[in-house]
């Protein structure tokens, strides 16, 4: 597995392991972003709070982000607008509009050194200016004043874009660095089964009055049914040196579009996305020749893969884990835009667990099921998982400890992968990232 800059620029000081049994106010399962944020605010509402981590502090897919910080999600307002209605897409953009201001406000006022900088977001296509031009309307509609145009600072002409002012980039270990420093946090301390109030690991078991799942993917298969209401997708990164500097973010909408954002002196371009064990033949060599025809003198000095949590009705699932579980708790499913979510989770949950009203608590319910079961996402998701849950049943095929599911190669990050719900294992067999709990015990997994 490759590492990004994040890793190369912030290394945060190692936790030890949980050594016995505890009690506590508060458990929160992950440390990546979410997680130490969810804590963070928890704790200064004075609530005791213990974070249990699998592996170390932000080494997930918080550690893989392109981290911006934006309300720009792709072309989300006018599919929010469509389906739900202009006051669940107004919630929508305040609630992330209001995590960018709550990122600005909380860097200054605890003069964190994590390279915060604000600047405009881009969507931009060269093959759908219609798109583009109804999901500027739908934006305004929600609040936000977007900009249409067709001039940028691309080495390429597009036929359209939208830029939404006052959005932002950082570092996001740098940042998690600084707010994790006070928390309570036990690295190397993967949860096996959560239970009532009680979680076991392996160095012993967490009683809490409430629990918090800010894992990525929540593991439980009941109650709460994730597996049913998500999937994962993977993308791909390159970080470029000798490449110009971007003032702005930009990401494109189009087949095989590209993610483009300056950080520090590198470019980083992204893209080549694809579900979860369904891979594409050589995505870094896609991204390699693109860089290649756009920046001729630049270098890729580094590479790495993200993940990511897909719901099938384009909303986080934030709130209540489930109604037979009052005193549980989830943030998953952000998409593509974890940064920002992460913060929107943090606070929606600490109102919630404070006992407080939120005006956002129905729009990202996780006990909503506002899907048809005729609904194309759904059907897709259903087909693919049962094909890979049925070809698992076949004799000698490496099998995802999850639910069974027959794991494909992935030749560009040389693991294996789960097309049902997104686990993955290195070439031995050893866990990279869940739902899956444990290491694959199947044989001859080496291709």
């Amino acid at each position: 597995m490759m590492k990004s800059i994040w890793n190369q620029t912030c290394r945060i000081p190692g936790r030890n392991p949980l050594s016995g049994s505890l009690d506590t106010e508060i458990a929160v399962i992950g440390g990546g972003l979410a997680g130490i944020l969810t804590a963070f605010y928890l704790s200064m509402e004075g609530k005791q709070v213990t974070v249990l981590e699998a592996g170390s502090i932000a080494s997930g897919q918080t550690s893989k982000t392109t981290a911006k910080i934006t309300s720009q999600h792709g072309l989300i307002y006018q599919k929010l607008l469509t389906d739900y209605g202009e006051t669940a897409m107004r919630l929508y953009a305040k609630s992330n509009q209001q995590a960018i201001r709550d990122y600005e406000q909380l860097i200054s006022s605890r003069s964190i050194n994590c390279r915060f900088e604000k600047k405009s977001s881009f969507l931009y296509t060269m093959e759908q200016p219609d798109a583009i031009h109804l999901e500027t309307m739908a934006a305004r509609q929600a609040g936000i004043p977007a900009e249409e145009l067709t001039d940028t600072e691309l080495p390429f002409s597009v036929k359209r874009a939208v830029c939404f002012p006052d959005q932002a980039s950082f570092n996001p270990l740098e940042f998690i660095e600084a707010l994790s420093a006070a928390l309570t946090v036990f690295e190397h301390t993967p949860v096996l089964s959560a239970k009532g109030h009680v979680l076991q690991t392996p160095h012993g078991s967490v009683t809490a009055e409430k629990i918090v799942f800010a894992c990525h993917y929540p593991f439980p298969l009941f109650p709460g049914y994730y597996f049913l209401r998500m999937y994962q997708e993977q993308s791909y990164v390159l970080a470029l040196s000798h490449a110009p500097c971007l003032e702005n973010m930009y990401l494109g909408i189009d087949r095989n579009g590209l993610s483009l954002r300056s950080a520090d002196s590198w470019l980083l371009l992204g893209g080549q996305g694809h579900r979860t064990g369904q891979p594409k033949p050589d995505p870094y060599g896609a991204l390699s020749s693109a860089a290649l025809e756009l920046f001729p003198h630049a270098d890729a000095v580094c590479r790495w893969s993200a993940q990511d949590c897909m719901t099938l009705d384009s909303l986080p699932f934030i709130g209540r884990f489930s109604r037979p579980t009052p005193h549980w708790y989830v943030a998953t499913g952000f998409g593509k835009w974890g940064m920002t979510l992460s913060m929107v989770s943090a606070r929606l949950l600490t109102d919630l667990i404070c006992g407080r009203s939120s005006r956002y608590e129905d729009l990202f319910s996780p006990l909503r099921f506002r899907l048809r079961p005729s609904s194309p996402r759904l059907s897709a998701h259903m087909a693919a998982s049962a094909k890979g849950i049925s070809k698992g049943l076949m004799p000698g095929v490496m099998r995802c400890p999850h639910m069974g599911c027959r794991l494909t190669w992935n030749g560009a990050e040389s693991t294996w992968d789960c097309p049902c719900h997104g686990s993955r294992f290195d070439r031995l067999g050893h866990l990279i990232t869940g739902p899956a709990q444990t290491s694959c015990r199947c044989h001859k997994l080496i291709p």
